[in-house]
């Protein structure tokens, strides 16, 4: 059984930067698409980045262009999300998910394993 735990969350201040890493088990890596999810308070869930599965190509929701970076080490079995620059509106709970052979389009339906999530909060 493939399991996602996610961590680094925590709360940073505005223009701060955290890095988040979502450690899988029961499964190599590699034959996986990685993406994160954020939720935040009484609002929908929202895609912010998905990495495929062979070639590492990356898609950013259009609110974290230039400030996130996703990344992936196989060997290490282990997904992270780079946040720079944060603002209060980067604030909830971020969630990895794997979707097996996957590209770098990630949809929530479409993922075939959630991690628990990691509360981010930003603020001054």
């Amino acid at each position: 059984q493939v399991q996602l735990v996610e961590s680094g969350g925590g709360l940073v201040q505005p223009g701060g930067s955290l890095r988040l890493s979502c450690v899988v088990s029961g499964s190599t890596l590699d034959e996986y698409a990685i993406g994160w999810f954020r939720q935040a308070p009484g609002k929908e869930r929202e895609g912010v980045s998905c990495i495929s599965t062979s070639d590492a190509m990356t898609d950013y929701v259009d609110s974290v262009k230039g400030r996130f970076t996703s990344s992936r080490d196989n060997a290490e079995n282990t997904g992270y999300l780079q946040m720079d620059s944060l603002s209060p509106d980067d604030t909830g709970v971020y969630y990895c998910a794997t979707e097996k052979y996957g590209s770098s389009y990630c949809r929530a339906a479409g993922m075939d394993n959630w991690g628990k999530g990691t509360l981010v909060i930003v603020s001054s």
